[in-house]
């Protein structure tokens, strides 16, 4: 087997650092104090989640994993293991479970491992705290009703990354380590590289146009890695275009054409009450709730881009024949149309800029639009600190940024 070039070890490291959490909490990671481990989970399913805990502290502990194990098992093993640590004199070790897209799976069942982690920090004296992170306000309000009783209400709300947080962030992920095995002139040389391309005002301008329509932290990751990934190994360096092409690649042209040049005025209306909703915390709507946001608006403005019912379902169906939106679920097929539930498959960013660049689109919806769209990026980072651990919050404000 032959061995990798500078170029694809390079390739490889970097793309490592973008997928790994601990990399990006390392300021934590290297505090002074050793006592804290993080355990990152997403909570799209409740049985994957709590496999992975259990993996995790079986791998802690040189413990044997049972793949077999249903999720009850793996939450008596969880609070058996909290017990544990208490009962050998280890409570001074800090378990900190952080919950990633926290509201994204609460539609998917009964929250059983949010209540199950709840439950164990109750019932068992352990130094634990879970943190959930989401980006809406009403995440909380999300809970089931014994997941809330148990819930500490003590909210953090974030702002976007400043641009010297952004800077200090890209030098963090995208330069190569002196003291690492690469040829010393090859480092040099990438870093140096690195360093022009993040100077130079073009990519800034690029960057801010970015952070502007995707402003949170793990945007920028799935931008960075995918200018990454096209890195052209012949001369092992980065390179202005790759990020340029990143970017094209992450604006889906199709929706944005969808709505520059396709959509009419009353289409324009029904998407804009759509992202409405969605900012509004309104996962799930249906055309009658549509409507009455279009009601909303035009009492607001008092437009004469007023439309009877009947046009506006027309107008509805033609949206989702162009797949700019479409049903939320398969199930409810015998519900008429304008009860079913719906959503965009258009990005918000998608829709401010189709709207920009649309020859009649009125004044009013300009304002609305604009009006959801730096709202929700003054929201774009909402942690909701879920244990009794007050002590801990200034910590994790800071390295969480």
């Amino acid at each position: 087997m032959s061995k990798e070039s500078p170029a694809e070890e390079s390739l490889n490291l970097i793309r490592g650092k973008l997928c790994d959490h601990t990399f990006i909490f390392r300021p934590l990671s290297a505090s002074s104090d050793s006592n804290y481990r993080f355990q990152l989970l997403s909570l799209l399913d409740d049985n994957c989640a709590s496999k992975e805990i259990a993996r995790h502290l079986c791998m802690e502990h040189h413990l044997l994993v049972s793949k077999m194990a249903s999720f009850d098992e793996n939450s008596q093993f969880i609070i058996a293991m909290l017990r544990f640590f208490m009962e050998c004199g280890l409570a001074h070790n800090t378990i900190i479970f952080l919950l990633l897209s926290l509201h994204s799976s609460f539609h998917l069942g009964k929250q059983r491992l949010l209540y199950s982690l709840l439950d164990a920090m109750q019932s068992v004296t352990s130094q634990a705290v879970v943190i959930g992170i989401s980006s809406r306000l009403d995440a909380d309000q999300l809970l089931e009703k014994r997941v809330r009783s148990r819930f500490s209400h003590r909210k953090i709300l974030f702002l976007p990354p400043s641009k010297e947080e952004v800077d200090s962030l890209l030098e963090h992920l995208l330069s190569l380590p002196t003291d690492s095995s690469f040829p010393s002139g090859y480092v040099s040389q990438f870093n140096e590289k690195i360093k022009n391309i993040t100077s130079d005002t073009r990519f800034k301008d690029m960057l801010r146009t970015f952070l502007n329509a995707n402003s949170t932290v793990n945007s920028l990751l799935k931008f960075i890695f995918r200018a990454v990934s096209s890195m052209n190994l012949e001369s092992g360096l980065l390179s202005l275009e790759t990020f340029k092409a990143a970017l094209s690649s992450m604006q889906r042209q199709p929706k944005l054409e969808a709505v520059r040049a396709d959509c009419s005025i009353l289409e324009l209306y029904l998407l804009v009450c759509m992202r409405r909703l969605e900012v509004k915390e309104q996962s799930l709507y249906n055309f009658i709730s549509v409507m009455k946001e279009y009601k909303t608006i035009h009492d607001s403005f008092q437009t004469s881009d007023h439309y009877a019912q009947n046009v506006c379902l027309r107008a509805f169906e033609h949206l989702r024949e162009r797949e700019v939106i479409c049903y939320a679920e398969n199930r409810g097929q015998s519900q008429t149309g304008e009860y079913r539930p719906m959503k965009l498959l258009i990005l918000a960013s998608e829709l401010h800029q189709g709207m920009r660049s649309h020859a009649c689109c009125p004044v009013s919806l300009h304002f609305c639009i604009y009006a959801c769209f730096y709202f929700c990026k003054l929201i774009s980072n909402l942690v909701l600190v879920i244990s009794s651990l007050f002590y801990f919050v200034p910590l994790i404000c800071k390295t969480s940024l």
